[in-house]
């Protein structure tokens, strides 16, 4: 049996924010946020006083509705992230007809959550390697132009001098 040293506070606290961060980078997760915020403002403003009310939607059932299958949507985006597509679309449908039914989709500023969630949601690519910066691509674009760099050590490097005496004398390489 193996004993295990104590951990101290500070590395378990490492290990916990590891977790999370790993949990929050593996699915779309600032998408369904925004996605559930624009569904629960949305709703908050449906609550409103009547003076601040400007419509209440049809019949009334589909100014709740709606934003609760926005705060829905987004927690089912947070939750389960393999049928993204699909609730990033639905969102986004549901999003827009809060401006009809829920006071003009939480005065704009629902509709707009709701919608800028589910674009980002449907843009989210699993699995995609970190993009390297233009200084790194730069490097890299320098490290194979170099001469030699790049060749197999089984294989010759390329003779510069003949490339060189053919484009002096006017013909190309292959000519010569």
């Amino acid at each position: 049996m193996e004993s295990r040293e104590p951990v101290s506070g500070h590395e378990l606290t490492v290990v916990q924010q590891d977790a999370f961060t790993r949990w929050v980078y593996g699915r779309p997760f600032f998408g369904g946020l925004w996605l559930t915020l624009g569904g629960a403002w949305t709703l908050l403003t449906m609550k409103a006083s009547m003076k601040v009310v400007l419509h209440v939607g049809m019949q009334g059932v589909a100014g709740y509705l709606l934003p609760t299958l926005m705060v829905l949507l987004g927690l089912l985006i947070l939750f389960s992230p393999d049928q993204r597509l699909f609730y990033s679309i639905t969102g986004v449908l549901i999003s827009l007809g809060s401006w009809v039914t829920s006071n003009m989709g939480g005065f704009m500023v629902g509709l707009l959550l709701g919608v800028a969630g589910s674009v980002l949601t449907f843009g989210w690519l699993p699995d995609q390697d970190p993009r390297a910066s233009r200084h790194e691509r730069r490097g890299q674009a320098r490290e194979a132009e170099r001469p030699g760099t790049d060749t197999d050590p089984g294989q010759p490097a390329p003779a510069a001098d003949t490339a060189q005496a053919g484009m002096a004398s006017g013909t190309p390489q292959a000519a010569q």
